[in-house]
């Protein structure tokens, strides 16, 4: 018997995931690092974090099983897409890495769209500019830090900067190197017409694969620093959303993802290229070779609630540290006791701005409707329920551009919570399915390396052999009612609302200091 990992640089954390060549879960380990925030709307990380999170997660499962590394038949990468790592001559990281909720860069986008034009941008790269883009971090260090863009010699992905320094090698694929804005989308190749706009090297970038191909084999020095074995296959993986529908099983037309992590993301399947016109929805190429996906974006999903627990949950947290529980569970359970609507509590989950449908980094978190019946409790439900009306302006756009929708499945750290699934089947007024596998991208890469290192014929075979629905929750139709009812005010706030962000948020910048 012989095993797949899975390695996903997530956010807050690493997930190191070791399977069964049927899919059965092994062992997982987490490492969690910081983000930093030096300035109102920055966000950044060390990638030596990242590093030090893989050499610790894989350790910890290699003691705790057993298992040699040499058992390990081949390796998948996934993780934070958009996040800009910078590399010398020498292979060192020049600055810390930008990740993909940082909201510096509203300037170079739009600078970038008066220079190329937004639609001529589309046409390129089948996305228009936005903040969260990988290239548009790359024109801010540009215009902002012109020493350190000077000493470029590789601009790399979060997942391929470990890819790095596990095997050597400067490589990524081409779900990842969707969300850069440097790659033609259509044509799955590096875009000629952009890398000319930008000013940018041709050489600074990775060779592109496809999501399962060997990229290149643990090297002497990954060997031994992580305990695997020197010339395990490592393949292309897979930004965190591809890879997080391949473990889904999102790989035909009509099954659509929903996946609570820090951020949210609904996920469609796409036999072609399909393109918002507004480009509220992005469109990436699948990790399924030859496939695309279209797909919205709530900035802050599960990390609104994630906010939430830290600045108001100490009682929660220290409960559950007594009876051993997750602290979410609790806030589930005790928003569970509060009917649906939150008695007129409304959240807007817009903490880190918004991308879809609004494209606005300016964009704020709102608690609307407060009362003084209202209780933590409410609040709680209110975030849960906010996510939910924000996911379905995701879903209404795939309906609109008539993608198929004839199955969902949610996923990720908030679909654990039996409420959240139920809020969300009873928003989009949709059954709602969660499968067998819960380690999200982790084990999505880990598929992709049993298709590359010939386990797997395919990526739907994979899927097919090893995923399994495991419960359904289907739409409550009084909930439903009053879902509706409370989502049409949802929506109205933020229009209603919209230049008072814009405001605040030049305000905060003046105040700051913030570029």
């Amino acid at each position: 018997m012989s095993f797949l990992l899975g390695i996903d640089i997530g956010t807050s954390g690493t997930k190191t995931c070791l399977f069964r060549e049927d899919g059965t879960v092994i062992s997982s380990a987490l490492a969690e690092y910081p983000m930093y925030q030096p300035k109102p709307g920055w966000a950044e990380q060390h990638p030596e974090d990242w590093w030090q999170a893989v050499r610790d997660s894989v350790g910890r499962i290699l003691a705790e099983t057993g298992i040699s590394g040499k058992e390990i038949r081949g390796i998948g990468l996934t993780g934070q897409m958009h996040g800009l790592v910078l590399l010398d001559r020498e292979g060192k990281v020049l600055r810390p890495a930008i990740i993909w909720c940082d909201q510096r860069t509203e300037a170079q986008a739009k600078g970038m769209e008066e220079r190329i034009g937004r639609e001529r941008i589309i046409e390129y790269t089948a996305n228009p500019p936005l903040p969260n883009f990988t290239a548009v971090k790359l024109m801010w260090v540009k215009e902002r830090e012109p020493e350190v863009f000077e000493r470029i010699h590789r601009v790399l992905l979060p997942k391929d900067y470990i890819r790095y320094k596990l095997t050597g090698e400067f490589a990524t694929e081409v779900s990842d190197a969707s969300g850069t804005l440097l790659l033609d989308v259509a044509n799955r190749s590096w875009s000629g017409e952009m890398i000319r706009h930008l000013g940018i090297q041709r050489d600074w970038l990775p060779r592109l694969h496809e999501s399962h191909e060997v990229t290149g084999t643990v090297h002497a020095q990954g060997s031994k620093e992580t305990g695997l074995a020197a010339g395990t296959p490592v393949v292309g993986g897979g930004g965190d959303q591809a890879a997080g529908a391949v473990g889904n099983g999102i790989v035909r037309p009509g099954v659509v993802s929903v996946v609570i992590g820090t951020s949210g993301v609904v996920f469609a399947f796409s036999e072609q290229v399909k393109v918002d016109a507004g480009g509220r929805l992005h469109t990436f190429c699948h990790a399924v070779p030859g496939k695309w996906h279209v797909m919205g974006v709530t900035q802050a999903a599960g990390g609104s609630l994630q906010w939430f627990r830290n600045q108001f949950g100490d009682a929660e947290r220290n409960v559950a540290d007594l009876l051993n529980k997750d602290p979410y569970e609790l806030f589930s359970e005790q928003a569970a006791l509060v009917e649906p609507g939150s008695e007129g509590l409304i959240f807007l989950p817009y903490l880190m701005g918004e991308r879809t449908p609004h494209l606005d980094p300016a964009a704020k978190g709102v608690f609307f409707g407060i009362t003084s019946r209202h209780r933590k409790n409410h609040f709680v439900r209110a975030v849960m329920e906010g996510v939910a009306y924000s996911l379905a302006d995701s879903l209404s756009i795939l309906r609109e551009m008539e993608l198929k929708v004839s199955e969902v499945r949610v996923s990720g750290g908030g679909a654990r919570s039996p409420l959240w699934r139920q809020i969300i089947a009873d928003v989009f007024g949709h059954d709602v399915y969660s499968v067998r596998a819960n380690e999200g991208p982790a084990f999505g890469a880990a598929l992709l390396a049993g298709v590359g290192t010939g386990l797997f014929a395919s990526v739907e075979e994979a899927c097919e052999q090893t995923i399994r629905v495991a419960e359904k929750c289907r739409p409550l139709g009084e909930n439903r009612a009053v879902y509706d009812r409370y989502y049409r005010l949802y929506r109205k706030l933020y229009q209603d609302l919209k230049e008072d962000f814009r405001l605040v948020h030049r305000l905060v910048a003046d105040h700051h200091g913030a570029e």
